[in-house]
């Protein structure tokens, strides 16, 4: 499915579909003023059913398929019921880039309800205002996770961390 990477638009659907969610990883981290670059979107939603279902209208929408090797991906049932099953984490690749569902991050077990009552809403370029994780919760995710590129961004997340005074 090699699609253009294009996170504003992905995040768009996301809010159309009135989708609750809370961005995460990379493209949060870039939400807070990291520089480093990101080739994804992370998102762990709400796993309330009505909203999972909403989330599966949004993949519809998306052309959703589960990432594989295969640059088209693998096609899956997009329904509340698939979403519900689904125990942490479904790296999808969409018509407008890769999306990550993370049902429960790394660090944050209570996945969702945990990350929702730490995380602040932000203005994106998109005009849309999103619910984005803390700095210091993806940092905390990053550390838990502690993969060979989290341990890379760690420190340019910490000093952007201090540079806001709040260290």
């Amino acid at each position: 499915m090699t699609a253009t990477f294009d996170p504003e638009r992905l995040l768009a659907v996301l809010h159309r579909h009135q989708v609750d969610f809370v961005l995460i990883g990379g493209l949060a981290a870039v939400a807070h003023g990291s520089p480093l670059p990101t080739t994804d979107v992370d998102v762990t939603p709400d796993r309330e059913p009505a909203n999972l279902d909403r989330l599966a209208d949004a993949l519809i929408e998306l052309r959703a398929r589960i990432r594989t090797s295969d640059p088209e991906g693998v096609v899956f049932p997009i329904d509340g019921r698939f979403l519900a099953a689904q125990p942490r984490m479904l790296n999808l690749t969409t018509d407008a880039g890769d999306l990550d569902l993370t049902f429960t991050p790394a660090g944050f077990e209570g996945g969702f309800a945990q990350l929702s009552a730490e995380a602040e809403e932000l203005e994106l370029a998109t005009g849309t205002i999103t619910r984005v994780a803390r700095l210091r919760a993806i940092i905390r995710s990053k550390e838990v996770a502690d993969r060979e590129k989290d341990r890379r961004a760690l420190p340019y997340l910490r000093a952007l961390l201090e540079e806001r005074g709040e260290a």
